[in-house]
């Protein structure tokens, strides 16, 4: 057998590698979270269907992951990043979750967070030179 490392764009060898790690991992998790997960996509939009900013993330097995959350500049200040951040806390409510996991850079968000009772339980100096990169957790 030759065994070749190829790097190349993919979509059908991108899924077989995450279906591999999901398979991989579902062996290690207890029955009751196998197949727990479910994308969550929460957004903001005005009277003209147009995008003003939203949350993005996932219930995975006993957690909710939030990959994105961001409001249109002229938007912030009214409260819209509170309303998105809470509505995802409730789905991870009522999908039992037992914490929520997001993470952020040091010139984003990291205060809006600690002010909703998230804790940082890690963080990278050097991101992009001069930031750091924090990662945090709110136990429901």
């Amino acid at each position: 057998m030759e065994i070749q490392i190829i790097k190349e764009k993919n979509k059908s060898s991108h899924d077989y590698i995450n279906d591999q790690l999901y398979k991989y991992n579902l062996a290690h998790f207890p029955v009751d979270l196998r197949g727990r997960y479910q994308e969550i996509s929460i957004f903001l939009k005005d009277e003209h269907g147009n995008v003003r900013g939203g949350i993005i993330g996932q219930v995975c097995w006993n957690w909710l992951e939030i990959h994105s959350l961001i409001v249109d500049e002229d938007l912030r200040e009214y409260g819209y990043g509170t309303k998105l951040l809470l509505e995802i806390e409730k789905i991870a409510i009522e999908t039992k979750c037992d914490f929520i996991k997001v993470d952020t850079l040091s010139f984003q968000a990291l205060g809006f967070y600690e002010k909703h009772g998230y804790e940082v339980f890690g963080s990278i100096d050097n991101v992009g030179r001069d930031y750091q990169h924090y990662y945090l957790k709110k136990e429901l």
